[in-house]
């Protein structure tokens, strides 16, 4: 057999065959992980590079709506939203606009991997924040066939979960926008309610301090009614004395009216003295009396005029006073007459009884004045009475207006009080609302609609563990590879001379290479795919050679321990490594499981290798101890079967 078809010597011995090992068999042990790694990285590394190999359609229902006359069409914004995608994502799906019938279609035939569909009351909803309306929250749907991929659902979530809060941010945003602004317009309302009310506050304090004037102003104007009262009961009686005083007057002017007649009916010349003696005293008297009334009445009606009285008692009074001093007049007269009567009776007895006869017409007439002017006064003496009742019952009123006065008072203070706590507080307001202008008031808008942002999140849907993960697994595969095509123990253990250690280490050698060249494979394939930075890509690579090796080691020692088992054993750990390394919501008792396989370390350590997380030696101590074990083990697995029981002699060598 020629060396490009065989390899020849007997250090590598195929597994369960006699046929010796060609160079296609080392080629393909060398390639398997490399291959497994290379279709896992590029059909599962940072698939949100490839999104627009995904199709999917957008059925848009919404009926915009009209707000302060202007028209918004949020179904609208939200499909070019999912359209152009988000600037943070390199792609974004191959988006179709269509009806309900054409994506309904398109999920059935596999034409469409999602459909979003956006209700016709989208925009109602979103914007039912205005006042006068019920708070709704907008709604889409995503639907995806039931054969859909395993990560297809949550990659269209994830994609129209983004465009929907971005949609939400954007409303937010304009809503805030409009409460900032509010409260400057609040603030500049309280701010003139302020000052009104500190002008209210003023005006309550002024008339406060003439309500306070109001009680002392009425118990004053009770006092000067009561006062009035007074003065009008002591004018009423001196009128009343006066009146009497005019009507004995008046009597006296009849008694002289009829001496006058009885001179006239030709007394005797001393009868006629005596009756002009008479007479001249009573027209002296009554003269007298009547200038004294008239002085008293003048004096009371220039009183009257000065002062706080009734008007209409006053004009009585000045009527009175007028009268009074015709009377006295015409009393003055009446003596004049008598007194030449008296002095020149002698003179006056030739003369005839007509100007007796005069004088006392002349007489009556003063009586009948007099007469006139008792009655007069009388009037106003009662008046004075009405005027001194009508002055109590104002002292009286006056009196319950001081009371209500200091009420009032009372009430108004309280008032002002109020007043000037309300403006204070306003003014406190005005203080304690925050004011912005329209750029503030969008920023900080902005940051609280979205107030918390998050840095350093990649958009590789398995994150920075992927790769890791994936080659240490396609590694582990294909140490189990390299042992379905090479033996784990030597065919001749039995007849070798050689120790256990040393034919283990012979049957470990050929392995442990092809397992060093996977490593440096898998860490070429990784490279292309992730395009890692040199210093990060040299740790990775040796941890991937360090892995190929004690992988290679682990697995001769369950095959040489368990045979075949051992074969399947190996895949189950395969699966294990998987299943413990996509999510960390395993079951508790299969992650610590995981944690104790040889995989874990492999793992850790190429994580540490492109994470530089400071682990690495653990890791590679790890692997170490691995591989010195499964040595140990494959060494025992050898010397055990380096003596057999004469009948498998026999039953190996039959005669």
């Amino acid at each position: 057999m020629t060396a490009s078809t065989t390899i020849t010597g007997r250090a590598i011995e195929r597994a369960n065959s006699r046929r010796p090992i060609t160079w296609l068999t080392v080629i393909g042990a060398l390639l398997l992980p490399a291959v497994i790694g290379g279709i896992l990285v590029a059909a599962l590394y940072n698939p949100a590079e490839r999104l627009d190999s995904i199709s999917a359609a957008i059925v848009n229902d919404d009926q915009a709506v009209t707000i302060d006359g202007q028209l918004v069409p949020l179904g609208r914004q939200l499909t070019a939203g999912l359209v152009d995608g988000s600037d943070e994502v390199e792609s974004n799906f191959d988006w179709t606009i269509t009806n309900e019938q054409d994506a309904s279609d398109g999920l059935a035939d596999g034409t469409y991997a999602a459909v979003v569909t956006i209700p016709s009351n989208f925009s109602a909803a979103a914007t039912s924040t205005a006042p006068g309306s019920t708070p709704e929250q907008a709604t889409i749907s995503v639907s995806t066939p039931p054969d859909s991929l395993v990560v297809d659902d949550a990659i269209s979530a994830q994609v129209t979960q983004a465009a929907a809060s971005l949609t939400g941010t954007m409303l937010s945003e304009t809503y805030l926008q409009n409460v900032f602004l509010g409260f400057t317009t609040l603030g500049d309302q309280l701010g003139t309610a302020a000052d009104g009310a500190h002008q209210l506050a003023d005006g309550a304090q002024q008339a406060s301090d003439g309500a306070a004037q109001l009680p002392s102003g009425a118990t004053a104007l009770g006092d000067g009614a009561g006062q009035v009262a007074s003065g009008a009961t002591q004018l009423a009686g001196g009128l009343d004395q006066i009146a009497g005083g005019i009507g004995q007057s008046a009597d006296g002017a009849g008694q002289l009216a009829a001496g006058l007649d009885a001179a006239a009916a030709g007394v005797n010349n001393q009868q006629l003295v005596g009756a002009a003696a008479s007479a001249n005293g009573y027209a002296q008297t009554a003269a007298a009396q009547t200038a004294q009334l008239a002085a008293t009445l003048g004096a009371l009606a220039q009183q009257c005029a000065t002062g706080t009285l009734d008007p209409t008692l006053c004009a009585q009074v000045g009527g009175a006073a007028q009268s009074a001093v015709e009377a006295a007049t015409s009393a003055g007269y009446a003596a004049g007459y008598t007194a030449p009567t008296a002095d020149g009776i002698a003179q006056l007895t030739a003369q005839s009884s007509a100007g007796l006869n005069e004088a006392a017409t002349q007489t009556r007439a003063l009586q009948s004045g007099l007469n006139q002017l008792a009655a007069g006064t009388a009037q106003s003496a009662t008046g004075a009475r009405a005027l001194s009742t009508g002055a109590t019952q104002v002292s009286d009123g006056a009196g319950q207006l001081a009371t209500g006065s200091q009420t009032l008072a009372d009430g108004v203070a309280q008032l002002a009080t109020g007043v000037d706590d309300l403006a204070n507080g306003l003014t406190t307001a005005v203080e304690q609302v925050p004011t912005y202008t329209e750029t503030q008031a969008k920023d900080l808008a902005s940051v609280v609609a979205d107030p918390v942002a998050a840095e350093g999140i990649g958009s590789n849907l398995f994150g920075s563990t992927a790769i890791p993960l994936l080659a240490s697994v396609a590694l582990w595969f294909g140490g189990l590879g390299t042992f379905v095509a090479l033996r784990a123990v030597t065919a001749r253990t039995i007849s070798s001379r050689r120790p256990s250690a040393l034919l283990a280490g012979r049957a470990l050698l050929p392995a442990a290479i092809i397992g060093a060249v996977q490593g440096l494979l898998v860490a070429g394939v990784v490279q292309l795919a992730a395009s890692y930075d040199w210093g990060q890509w040299s740790l990775f690579a040796v941890v991937s050679v360090l892995t190929g090796i004690a992988f290679a080691a682990v697995n001769q020692a369950l095959v040489a321990v368990f045979g075949g088992a051992g074969r399947w054993i190996a895949a189950l750990v395969g699966v294990v490594a998987v299943a413990t390394g996509i999510v960390s919501t395993v079951p508790g008792v299969l992650a610590s499981v995981a944690g104790l396989l040889p995989t874990a370390p492999a793992y850790q350590g190429a994580v540490d290798a492109l994470t530089s997380s400071g682990n690495l030696g653990a890791a590679i101590a790890g692997l170490a101890v691995w591989a010195v074990l499964a040595f140990i083990a494959t060494t025992l697995a050898v010397a055990r079967r380096r003596s057999v029981s004469t009948r498998a002699l026999l039953a190996a060598s039959p005669a």
